[in-house]
């Protein structure tokens, strides 16, 4: 194995500029000091927000401050990400942190301070000054919050708490990335290998089935070691959403949670039961794994092995820029040229060197162009990941270019709606496209295995999390075992007849890092039923689609998002998007046994 090359060992056209946000890290330091300045002159705010000149002082001063406050935490971070083994960025970044943290406490004052105002009056300030009208639906959407938001004191506490409410995940998160030692295992080719949470995707892959059983039980022994103290962190996390959930005067954890997006609780039961009324096709795309897999019995370690053995596509970055720019050409010149700018103009960073964080994410800043991180390792997969994250990408661009700094940040129930829409647009190019019937099987595949991942397994993850917090609610504890027997069930249903459920799988709930972020991943089942929906409308309507699209792009957070998803014609309150997305899904499988 090649070893991996330094930081600087990487061409520059290949990585990104982070010297758009800041020319160097002196000019970090000053905007550092400037925060700390800004933060000061809030005390002329404190109690004096009785004037629509004070509430449009304090507003502007908020933006301000959270504006550079971003830029601060985006630089450092994503410095940090390029070599984790730099303490210069490592200290950076916790300082970002910090800094972070102490910017929500000292706003913490100004939300209660409006609402204590008579609506009438506020309604009044808004009306009296030009320079408040821009804060219309940010004003409408505290109104609705303001049975949940305490006074000042008890926000500044709990603001103050919140570094120690992100303990649980912390602790888990050292325990999972730091502490957590695998064994080694062999691989294909008989070598001695130490077990990493990186390569144990590579040997779930493997053709070799005995490679792929070692693994999946290696790994999960080495969490079942663990398992008390997992549940632990995992409980401690479901009280602190229940202690917020009562702070804030809610009925459940999960309404609390889908609260802030305006989402009604019916969104997150209707995918569930919807997801319910289709199972049978996840238990017939486990049937046809079985099948192409001419396997007896299917386990749980047979589930991420490709079903399209011999087909194997390398791609250089610049063959796959190029795929991107035209299987994205549905999307209209505009969206192709931004795409292009991207690719040119140091958004993205390409390839894996030494400490480098892994996987793939957009991310960005406002007053600044998107950044994408990438790992390109040359396979087609990465074709799909370019796609996918310069759909996050766009989705920042169209919104930073559109709206005021108070609504710039999409919410993330949006977040995966363009990326994924820019992968069910190629998919359908290089299915058309692709010669031989390995190629359409495997990204027939490819997709198929979207389905499973992102809509049936994200949502068995949804229920899991929803039973688990009902149970807590109702004063049942959340032990190694009560956990194991839920997560258990939950993998028998979704799964179907057609596997065996290894008793390993038991203890998976205690590495998925998403349960640390309370009710998160039911956002990427209705992202993508809300993106299959798109993108089918854009290549079935064309220019009419796009702009319809491209509206939604740049809506920011300046409505609530089922109303923006509304524009496009995804309306989540009713079942037919994940319905419709599932009707897709059957299509593949047809289609998939075909050929087979």
């Amino acid at each position: 194995m090649s070893k991996l090359p330094s930081r600087e060992e990487i061409d520059p056209k290949y990585k990104w500029k982070l010297e758009d946000i800041y020319e160097s890290d002196d000019l970090w330091e000053k905007d550092f000091k400037r925060v700390k300045e800004r933060l000061k002159e809030l005390q002329n705010f404190r109690g004096r927000i009785n004037s629509a000149e004070n509430l449009a002082g304090v507003l502007k001063l908020k933006d301000e401050i959270g504006q550079m406050a971003d830029r601060l935490f985006t630089y450092a971070r994503m410095r940090r990400d390029e070599d984790n083994s730099r303490g210069k960025y490592q200290a950076l970044a916790d300082r970002a942190m910090g800094l972070s943290v102490e910017v929500a406490g000292s706003l913490s004052f100004i939300e209660p301070e409006i609402l204590a105002l008579d609506r009438e009056k506020l309604m009044g300030f808004l009306k009296e000054r030009e320079d408040l009208k821009v804060y219309g639906h940010y004003i409408d959407d505290l109104l609705r919050m303001k049975d949940h938001i305490l006074d000042a004191d008890k926000e500044k506490m709990l603001a103050d708490a919140g570094e120690m409410a992100e303990a649980p995940g912390d602790i888990f998160r050292m325990l999972d990335n730091a502490d957590i030692k695998f064994p080694v295992i062999k691989d294909d080719e008989g070598n001695e290998l130490e077990l990493t949470k990186g390569r144990y995707i590579n040997f779930m892959e493997s053709k070799n089935r005995e490679v792929r059983k070692s693994a999946f039980e290696a790994l999960y022994t080495t969490y079942k070691g663990l398992i008390n103290t997992l549940a632990a962190t995992a409980s401690a996390n479901v009280k602190r959403d229940i202690f917020y959930k009562n702070q804030r005067k809610f009925n459940s954890s999960l309404e609390k949670s889908l609260f802030a997006d305006n989402v009604p609780v019916k969104v997150y039961e209707n995918l569930i039961d919807t997801i319910h009324r289709r199972l049978d096709l996840m238990h017939r795309y486990i049937k046809i794994r079985k099948k192409a897999l001419h396997l007896d019995e299917l386990h749980m370690y047979d589930i991420y092995v490709p079903l399209v053995k011999d087909y194997d596509k390398k791609v250089s970055y610049e063959e796959a820029r190029a795929m991107v720019m035209e299987g994205l050409s549905p999307m209209g010149k505009e969206y192709v040229d931004i795409l292009k700018q991207g690719f040119n103009s140091g958004w993205i960073d390409v390839y894996e060197n030494r400490s480098k964080t892994g996987g793939a994410y957009s991310w960005g800043c406002y007053g600044t162009h998107p950044y994408v991180l990438l790992n390109f390792q040359g396979k087609l997969n990465d074709v799909f990941t370019i796609a996918h994250e310069m759909g996050h990408a766009i989705h920042t661009y169209y919104s930073f270019s559109h709206q005021p700094y108070v609504y710039a940040q999409y919410p993330i129930i949006l977040a995966e709606v363009a990326s994924t829409c820019n992968e069910a647009i190629m998919i359908n190019y290089l299915l058309e496209r692709a010669k031989q019937k390995e190629e359409k099987m495997f990204l027939l595949n490819h997709f198929m295995e979207q389905f499973k991942g992102i809509v049936y397994r994200q949502v068995m993850f949804a229920e899991f999390e929803k039973m688990t917090h009902e149970m807590a609610e109702s004063g049942e504890p959340l032990n190694a075992e009560v956990l194991n027997k839920v997560y258990h069930e939950l993998n028998v249903k979704y799964y179907g007849r057609d596997i065996v459920v290894d008793e390993q799988i038991d203890y998976e709930w205690a590495r998925i890092p998403h349960f640390y972020t309370s009710f998160y991943v039911y956002k990427y089942a209705t992202g993508f039923s809300a993106a299959i929906a798109i993108s089918e409308k854009i290549l079935k309507e064309g220019s009419r689609a796009v702009e319809r699209f491209k509206e939604f792009l740049s809506g920011g957070s300046s409505d609530y998002p089922l109303e923006l998803l509304k524009k496009v014609g995804v309306d989540l309150t009713e079942p037919k998007p994940v319905m419709d997305a599932l009707q897709v899904f059957e299509k593949l499988l047809d289609e998939y046994e075909s050929l087979m």
